[in-house]
């Protein structure tokens, strides 16, 4: 495995390239996503994931914004047009951003307009895909009945698999994502010191990413403290930092729509010896799955998911902690922060895709002392040998606040 190059904070040119690059790349995915279609059948596709809608169609709705904008930004897809939802607060930008869609203004009268928006596609619409995991029960059973005549096909995953394999402009937007939150922790780190809270450095971090270089974040920060680390996914409170405990970072930064996700486990003065024996387990079940990775890579072969994820478990288990290890060992990353492919015990078993950008956080968490994780991004391409760390803050043990 080789490491990435250290990058600076993406520059108005970086953006400008990204979004040049984004739509250059459009037409060759709806050419994909048009014979998933063909092959399913389906004369149109429905969709409301705001993921979805900005890597198909380039509207780009801000984290959150699908709560407050109605129907705006959902969209169909037929085999010769894109058509984008907007209303009135949104045209302007749907325009700007989707050039080549048609924008049709829709507020709060989608089901009345429903039918005339299936007339409007071309050729007669039997079969039209819809993201079942986003549409609601109410919204599908109103939409069906105002549209007898057409079958609804619960479409899971079809946008999500594509997704899941990444172009290089992809790429390089989530190693710069990693840039803008390695650099942030670095800078935190002298802030870090016992009587300090988990919310205070919480928002110092997020400070310290949102001011230089990234747009969002791409999670809440957890800070977590001592017996608090043995929650996986916790949010930070007023506890105070105390020394001979650790401090678990889960964080990402958010760098022109694409996401970074990392977490590292530190020191607060003299480390404890059961932490510190968690700590190189857990180093060691990482290190387990990067061997795993890096002899597919040097053989050129797509590993099945599972056996990357028992590379790792298999070190945790035979040290007697597999019960405080019950999460997968990582999970793809991109316009999402949790996406496809997906690296777990309980994962539908499938060959990595290529090439792709995921996690590998193995993680040990007991109730009421203590918890360890250490998380990663690496870029995966068999076809040209390459396996890289893209997260580059050290793994090593790091004392903090001494």
């Amino acid at each position: 495995m080789i490491l990435g190059a250290k990058l600076a904070p993406p520059t108005p040119a970086d953006l400008d390239r990204w979004r040049e690059a984004d739509r250059l790349a459009r037409s060759k995915r709806l050419a994909r996503f048009r014979e998933r279609m063909a092959a399913e059948n389906v004369q149109a596709y429905f969709g409301v994931r705001r993921e979805n809608t900005r890597y198909l169609t380039g509207l780009d709705l801000g984290e959150g914004e699908e709560k407050v904008s109605g129907v705006s930004g959902q969209f169909f897809i037929s085999p010769d047009e894109v058509v984008v939802l907007a209303d009135s607060r949104y045209t302007i930008q749907a325009r700007e951003e989707c050039p080549d869609a048609r924008i049709e203004n829709v507020y709060n009268d989608l089901l009345e307009m429903w039918p005339k928006m299936i007339a409007s596609l071309a050729g007669p619409v039997k079969r039209i895909g819809m993201e079942a995991g986003f549409v609601s029960h109410a919204t599908w059973g109103r939409l069906a009945a105002a549209s007898p005549d057409v079958e609804f096909v619960p479409a899971e995953g079809w946008i999500e698999d594509l997704r899941q394999t990444k172009e290089a402009a992809e790429l390089e937007r989530v190693a710069s994502s990693c840039a803008v939150a390695d650099a942030a922790l670095e800078r935190l780190l002298p802030q870090i010191r016992p009587g300090v809270t988990e919310h205070e450095l919480a928002l110092a971090l997020e400070w310290e990413m949102r001011t230089n270089g990234a747009e969002a974040l791409a999670f809440g920060v957890a800070c977590l403290a001592g017996e608090r680390a043995a929650l996986p996914h916790g949010s930070p409170t007023t506890r105070e930092v105390a020394a001979g405990e650790v401090l678990l970072f889960d964080f990402g930064a958010q760098v022109a729509g694409y996401r970074s996700d990392m977490t590292r486990t530190l020191f607060i003065g003299e480390p404890a010896a059961l932490d510190l024996k968690i700590y190189q387990l857990v180093a060691d079940a990482q290190d387990a799955a990067f061997a795993a990775l890096d002899a597919a890579v040097a053989a050129g072969e797509h590993p099945i998911n599972r056996d990357i994820d028992k590379a790792a478990r298999d070190v945790i288990v035979a040290a007697g902690y597999g019960e405080q290890f019950g999460h997968g060992l990582g999970h793809g990353i991109g316009l999402a922060t949790h996406e496809l492919p997906s690296l777990g015990r309980l994962a539908v078993k499938a060959p990595l895709p290529s090439p792709t950008v995921f996690s590998v956080e193995p993680g040990i968490y007991l109730d009421g002392q203590t918890g360890v994780r250490i998380e990663d991004l690496v870029t995966f391409d068999p076809a040209t040998r390459r396996l890289e760390r893209i997260t580059l803050f050290p793994r090593e043990v790091t004392v903090v606040g001494g």
